[in-house]
């Protein structure tokens, strides 16, 4: 029995071939994988003295050869091959161990490994009779099945041909996606090759100022993270990917308490988490004349069933979870609390006094906070997470196939803001105007949500009408919209929605424009004495 091991990961390599020897396998090697065989003393036959040929083309060339390929592709159960096989007097091997150069970590045109995909392909392709080994995690298992059987099982050998297969999928996707972001170390003549080959033509396309098309190929590269209890129901299965080989911010989370997170919380977690980040930046994209005052600010939102049913801005971390809970204590019940800032003691008793929550997260928790929350919140997820960040697509299911957009960014440039009405901004207004704005652009559409002194205290949220969802809003307001500011995440078709924040007391409203009744609605907005912002932006989500 014959192996070829070519690796560049060479972690387990000196003890798998040591063992793989003593169960009388004859190893060929090649470049560092011999040179590390030789060190540890372990016999082989290298790869060169094989071909005939070293290492070419500086090691790009090595193991691209009839002596190589033939002996991995050869269909043991096909007498034209085993002939072929015999006249060229070429032997068969019986398993290839190879990993790839580390592309997705050291991105460049070096990196792109040539003859290890080929082999591994090679190796998959024949698993009838070809066991191929990836990962050196698979070394013991391996060892372990050839030590009880003398060979490895068909189940096993289809098992690493998938893995195979997925394994150098991955690498060219990732490969694929380094040259749609441009990684071609800025070599024009590369880039214009590619751009031929494409059929474009080097700057022709997309006008000034427009973003580039989305790719013709996208590759979903994702592997299982974690496997969940069930999805949205109990009858659904459910799992948490991530993209292939790149640990994100959820895997650095680490869970202090409570039952095993589920598909809603971690929908639910997610969006908290995020709005929670945007909303700490709101007071240091304000205006100076904003009314922000300086000094720290914290920020707390409560998500519930993806939409936020409290947020708000505060002087201390205490205070903005305060505030935030105001909003609407009753739909807070078992919803997701993201804070801003650390978890003290004090954040912790204002907790403890408030209705249970799902999930709470924070980016670090006092000790004692953790003991309180745990004692009178035993079933409660205590998450404690690095910053947020996201892909930069959005990608959805739809049928047999995906919808794919830019996730949705919201500008907070106040510069980019033009207030239409004739009535113009009260002074220290802008975090207000920010904050409902940016909290709408985060709820499910239709969506109008109403801030007063940097603290939501009406959302409506999901309404095929926008008159509904402004009734929602002030309604859940109460006397506490009088004098606020409400953000519309679209424009307003009528005024008939504007009218209903009117007689709620809103002093200003924000919101996209672009009606073919903005006239319109501008001039009930001056009847009633209110002030508008156009953002320019519209902010549907669904």
């Amino acid at each position: 029995m014959r192996a070829l091991i070519s690796v560049y990961d060479k972690a387990g390599l000196v003890e798998f071939s040591r063992e793989l020897r003593g169960l009388g396998w004859e190893i060929l090697a090649s470049g560092g994988t011999s040179k590390a065989l030789d060190d540890a003393g372990i016999g082989h036959v290298e790869v060169a003295s094989l071909t005939g040929f070293g290492s070419l083309l500086s090691g790009r060339v090595k193991t691209l050869h009839p002596a190589i390929h033939a002996g991995i592709l050869a269909d043991r159960d096909n007498p034209v091959h085993m002939e072929d096989l015999a006249e060229q007097d070429i032997e068969p091997i019986d398993l290839v161990v190879c990993n790839l150069y580390p592309f997705e970590s050291q991105p460049s045109i070096e990196m792109i490994d040539v003859g290890g995909p080929t082999m591994v392909r090679a190796a998959a392709k024949n698993f009838a009779h070809v066991g191929v080994i990836v990962n050196p995690d698979d070394y013991k298992p391996v060892l372990d099945e050839l030590k009880a059987l003398g060979k490895l099982s068909v189940e096993t050998r289809r098992r690493l041909a998938r893995q195979a297969f997925s394994h150098t999928a991955v690498y060219d996707a990732a490969i694929v996606s380094w040259i749609d972001s441009g990684g071609l170390g800025g070599d024009e003549l590369a880039g214009e090759v590619f751009a031929e080959a494409a059929g474009e033509v080097p700057g022709v396309g997309a006008g000034e100022g427009e973003a580039p098309p989305l790719p013709s190929v996208l590759h979903l590269d994702l592997e299982l993270a974690d496997s969940l209890k069930y999805g949205e129901n109990p009858h659904q299965r459910g799992a948490r990917y991530r993209v292939h080989g790149q640990a994100g911010w959820l895997d650095s989370m680490v869970q202090h308490a409570g039952r095993e997170l589920s598909y809603i919380n971690l929908f639910d977690m997610e969006s908290a988490w995020w709005l929670a980040y945007e909303l700490k930046g709101v007071s240091d994209q304000a205006s100076p004349e904003s009314g922000s005052g300086g000094g720290s600010v914290f920020s707390s939102v409560i998500v519930k069933h993806a939409n936020p049913c409290g947020a708000a801005l505060g002087g201390t971390m205490a205070e903005a979870y305060k505030l935030a809970l105001e909003c609407d204590p009753v739909s807070a019940f078992g919803g997701v609390v993201a804070i801003s800032d650390h978890c003290s003691v004090e954040v912790a008793e204002a907790m403890v006094d408030g209705p249970q929550a799902d999930v709470i997260i924070a980016p670090s928790y006092d000790p004692q906070a953790i003991e309180m929350l745990v004692a009178r919140r035993k079933a409660t997820r205590l998450l404690e997470s690095p910053p947020p960040y996201r892909s930069p697509l959005s990608v959805r299911s739809l049928g047999d196939g995906f919808l794919v957009q830019d996730n949705d960014l919201v500008s907070m440039d106040v510069d980019r803001f033009e207030v239409v009405s004739e009535v113009q901004l009260p002074a220290g207004i802008m975090d207000d105007v920010m904050m409902a704005w940016l909290v709408c652009a985060r709820t499910t559409s239709n969506a109008i949500v109403v801030v007063n002194h940097r603290q939501a205290v009406g959302v409506g949220a999901g309404q095929q009408s926008r008159v509904e969802a402004a009734e929602i809003a002030v309604t859940k307001a109460g006397d506490r919209a009088s004098g606020g500011v409400a953000a519309s995440d679209a424009f307003f078709p009528f005024r008939d929605g504007l009218d209903v924040l009117a007689r709620a007391g809103i002093k200003v409203v924000v919101q996209p424009g672009g009606s073919v009744n903005d006239k319109a609605v501008i001039d009930a907005a001056n009847e009633h004495g209110i002030a508008m912002v156009f953002t320019g932006e519209r902010h549907f989500r669904h």
